[in-house]
């Protein structure tokens, strides 16, 4: 099969309510989303959000990448295609990813293909701020069937502390506690606040320091009483090695769009395991495209919770068909393939380029 047009789009979509990380507020996605069609007509869909902050990459330069290598990837088949885009994910590997995974799905790459019903139960952020508040959240998300509750941290230890005791007793015992401070701590924080926890029903305490301050995470490991999930820090291979040698550090978590797609996510959760590493897997700011993907990528490797959420955020989703979702869980039916809808996408379009094979020589 040869790539007969690709297409580049941004889109904004307004979400239910604000999103609250260590680093900002979210209020709106604005992923870049990547289509690619083949000559039979087949087409194939892709989708990385570069939120500011997050990484080096930027939106800017993650519309740049793929508005340059789209034409570059007219006339070609479909896996010379993705071997010269796979050779840019050590430089710009959330845009790569979008092209990657568009190509996988235009290939019906194996890993996407579901022949079965697969279940992926997923975690639920805590939002409130105020007892009440937090009394409130916990009531409906147990409600809505979720067992995994995740509490952001990162701004302010002594608060930080208060508002994780405050879950933990309205939790009472009912479901399970994550903590994600998103990197929001310097190293003295995160030993103050790793050492002063209460671990009762606590997993895992998620990403305490900057990426690079792989001293600093391994510090707080070391006086957490619950063990460590490396996030941000585990960008490739290698660093999941590293995570493994770390004291009390038990768990990595990946992101397709960080590690560069479908075959480097499930090599990397390979290696992991063999390592001894448990695995998460999923993007909390990712749409219903790249939930899908990750979803279908983290069969067979995952144990608890998939942090694949994003979908369930915006207000409108993308798809035709959205996302089985009930009782705190992921669906992923037999023979489901997710289409866009595209009068959604223009509603929401922030910008688009088109290359096709009449506009570019072979």
């Amino acid at each position: 099969m040869k790539i007969t047009e690709v297409s580049i789009h941004q889109v904004s979509l307004p979400l239910r309510k604000p999103y609250k990380v260590s680093f900002r507020t979210y209020t709106e996605f604005e992923p870049i989303l990547v289509r690619v069609v083949g000559d039979t007509g087949q087409t194939g869909w892709g989708e990385a959000y570069i939120p500011a902050g997050s990484t080096t990459e930027t939106a800017a330069s993650g519309w740049q990448f793929c508005c340059e290598q789209g034409p570059a990837m007219l006339h070609r088949g479909i896996q010379e295609a993705k071997a010269k885009i796979d050779s840019w994910v050590s430089v710009a590997p959330f845009a790569a990813t979008a092209m990657l995974t568009a190509l996988d799905m235009l290939a019906s790459h194996p890993v996407l293909e579901t022949r079965e019903e697969y279940r992926v139960p997923l975690l639920a952020p805590v939002s409130g701020t105020t007892p009440a508040d937090i009394e409130q959240d916990v009531e409906r998300l147990i409600e809505a069937g979720y067992r995994t509750l995740k509490v952001k941290v990162g701004w302010e230890v002594d608060d930080d502390l208060a508002r994780v005791s405050e879950v933990q007793r309205a939790v009472a015992g009912r479901a399970r506690i994550t903590m994600d401070a998103n990197r929001g701590f310097d190293a003295a924080e995160a030993r103050r606040f790793a050492a002063a926890l209460d671990p009762d029903g606590i997993d895992l305490f998620e990403q305490p320091c900057e990426a690079d301050e792989w001293e600093a995470n391994a510090a707080a490991a070391l006086v957490c009483p619950v063990p460590l999930m490396l996030d941000e820090s585990i960008r490739i291979a290698d660093d999941i090695e590293r995570a493994s040698q770390l004291p009390n550090v038990k768990f990595v978590k990946l992101k397709l769009k960080r590690i560069g797609g479908i075959d480097r996510a499930r090599t990397a959760m390979q290696r992991a395991t063999d390592l001894g590493l448990d695995v998460c897997l999923g993007d909390g700011v990712a749409t219903d495209l790249m939930c899908w993907v990750e979803a279908c990528t983290g069969r067979g490797f995952l144990r608890r919770a998939g942090d694949m959420n994003g979908f369930l955020k915006p207000k409108d989703s993308l798809l035709n068909e959205p996302l089985s979702f009930e009782n705190g869980v992921l669906i992923v039916k037999p023979g489901y393939r997710p289409e866009v809808d595209l009068n959604t996408l223009k509603r929401h379009e922030l910008r688009r380029e088109r290359f096709t094979t009449s506009m570019v020589s072979a």
